[in-house]
């Protein structure tokens, strides 16, 4: 089976990401799409794993993967393009077949395949697919036992190494800053700019505890969604000039090529106020006026300063990458005896049922007669010694054959 074993994987490493997304396919679509396929590619195991930057499809066949093979697999998921586009596809991909392919299986799921070295949302991702996957009867038995195997590898490299331990993103390094503050959980936090980095930055500071948020951003219906979520208000971006509930904290990132928080708009914030403020500037270029962190009691968390930790911390991360590749390497061993072991068990599996046949043969035809003539507990005597040696045939060659095979 190992050497019918194949992945399929579209990655940051092979193709654009903003061009993954085309392989993306719909929760409720799979099941028609994915079983379609694995019937007509005559494949006897699928799993489909589609992340934010990776597309992968991990497959057991018996035919032979070349050209044809692989234009008639893209061709036949996604109807939709055109043949050159399916072209892109055949020639992107990057196809892995029997050990290779537990290896990179190995790699996604302990992140060192990763954008972001470290990050431990992919152990996540992966069991999903696969428990997707199985409840539409796609995967079997050896993706069943890989995908077992794949999960313990990766707990165990995010327990022994430092690979993920500190954080590289700067809306993770944002939150840490700030958490080592200990401000309390009811300080009042604006939130300008409703994009995607602010939506996360507030819906970690709402996970943790945080309850009171102003949103303000450019398009109203914006900051109308993220203030929902947050159980907070919204206004426009160009309210935040009079605004006059106070604040302890501001996390800005917007889009703006000007100073959004100029020192007037700071000065009307304040309302007067003389505590010491936080401000963390995540936009590029700042939204913060450089002159308000001279001239106020401010902590001021820019993305300057986020970066150059994330850099250190990614730095240190990429340095554990050999004793990742260390546990990988036994993994991989493991893997192939856990392979032999299992080959042995499908192979003797029969044995059991023919071990019976035999002993309903015996009883019931061979040496009928003779068992009739026995008396109660004659007969009684042989059900057990018959049921004992059934018993050993059935343990015996299973553990010779294992110690065959696995020397």
């Amino acid at each position: 089976m190992l050497e019918q074993f194949h992945i399929i994987a579209f990655t940051h490493r092979n193709f654009d990401v903003s061009e993954v997304g085309k392989l993306h396919i719909e929760s409720d679509a799979q099941p028609e799409k994915l079983t379609a396929l694995k019937e007509k590619m005559g494949l006897s195991e699928l799993m489909f794993l589609s992340t934010c930057n990776r597309v992968e499809y991990l497959f057991c066949t018996e035919r032979a993967i070349g050209m044809e093979f692989l234009k008639d697999f893209f061709s036949s998921l996604y109807p939709q393009y055109t043949s050159e586009e399916i072209d892109a596809f055949v020639e992107s991909g990057s196809l892995y077949t029997a050990m290779p392919a537990i290896d990179h299986i190995l790699q996604v799921a302990s992140s060192i395949d990763s954008m972001v070295v470290g990050e431990r949302e992919i152990i996540t991702q992966v069991r999903n697919a696969f428990e997707a996957s199985r409840k539409m009867n796609l995967t079997g038995d050896f993706i069943r036992i890989l995908m077992r195997h794949t999960v313990e590898t990766a707990k165990r490299v995010y327990t022994e190494t430092s690979i993920a331990r500190k954080p590289v993103s700067v809306v993770a390094l944002a939150y840490h800053t700030l958490r080592d503050m200990n401000i309390p959980l009811d300080a009042r936090v604006l939130i300008v700019g409703a994009g995607v980095t602010n939506t996360n930055m507030s819906k970690f500071l709402k996970k943790h505890g945080y309850k009171n948020f102003a949103v303000f951003n450019r398009t109203f219906s914006k900051a109308v969604a993220l203030a929902s979520d947050l159980n907070g208000q919204a206004y426009s971006l160009e309210t935040l000039a009079s605004y006059d509930k106070g604040f302890d904290i501001i996390i800005s990132c917007t889009g703006s090529e000007e100073h959004v928080i100029t020192p007037a708009i700071y000065k009307q914030l304040l309302q007067n106020e003389t505590s010491k403020k936080v401000v963390i500037d995540i936009a590029i270029p700042h939204d913060l006026d450089k002159s308000i962190v001279d001239e106020h009691k401010v902590t001021h968390i820019s993305v300057d300063v986020l970066q150059k930790i994330s850099d250190q911390n990614l730095k240190e991360r990429s340095n554990e990458i050999s004793h990742v590749e260390e546990i990988l390497m036994e993994s991989i061993l493991e893997f192939q005896h856990l392979q032999k072991v299992r080959s042995v068990e499908l192979a003797m599996r029969a044995v059991p049922t023919m071990v019976k046949e035999i002993r309903s043969t015996a009883m019931n035809e061979v040496f009928k007669n003779e068992l009739l003539a026995l008396d109660d507990q004659s007969r009684d005597v042989l059900e057990k010694v018959i049921g004992y040696m059934e018993k050993k045939y059935m343990s015996m060659p299973m553990k010779m054959a294992k110690e065959i095979m696995l020397k």
